[in-house]
């Protein structure tokens, strides 16, 4: 799958990123609050971004703190409004994510090659600071349903000897 086929286009490395929060390191104690809320250019830009209609509030809670070495451990909550395109219908609708996350900040290169599926992810920084804007941004894309469903829609496929679509009434036209 080509990156223009999926849902949600990942920044290259020079891309630069809608949303940027920087927190140094140096700032994080035993238990730092910090709120994201993203304005309407961001989440327009984010919109684009994820491949969607809008984005008409967007706000991340992180609850930071300190962890062996240089590593930060998060906790938060992800809140946001969104229009998407139905899959079935596509008709376009609206719709609340409540999503609770855990992750880690960890220096640049020393994340774990380990695929523990209950470890929280990690997000590499480098230059001291973390960047909660993007990290708000990874945790709206992983929080998007890729196959987002109106409310009601219902998908019903087609019925044998019902209509048997364009390539019956050409199959009339052929000799016997």
């Amino acid at each position: 799958m080509s990156a223009e086929d999926s849902t949600v286009v990942s920044l290259g490395p020079a891309a630069k990123p809608e949303m940027v929060r920087l927190v140094s390191v140096d700032l994080i104690g035993g238990g730092t609050r910090e709120v994201v809320e993203a304005s309407a250019e961001e989440r327009e830009a984010l919109a684009r971004r994820m491949r969607i209609l809008a984005i008409h509030a967007l706000t991340c809670r992180f609850d930071l703190r300190r962890d062996v070495g240089d590593a930060i451990e998060a906790s938060g909550f992800l809140s946001a409004r969104v229009k998407q395109t139905c899959v079935v219908s596509l008709e376009s609708f609206e719709s609340d994510i409540s999503e609770a996350f855990s992750i880690r900040f960890v220096p640049a290169g020393t994340e774990s090659d380990g695929l523990d599926l209950d470890a929280p992810d990690e997000i590499g920084y480098e230059g001291g600071v973390v960047d909660l804007g993007e990290a708000t941004s990874e945790q709206l894309a992983l929080a998007l349903d890729p196959f987002p469903r109106k409310p009601g829609a219902e998908f019903s496929a087609p019925t044998p000897g019902g209509d048997e679509g364009a390539f019956a009434a050409l199959s009339k036209l052929l000799p016997s």
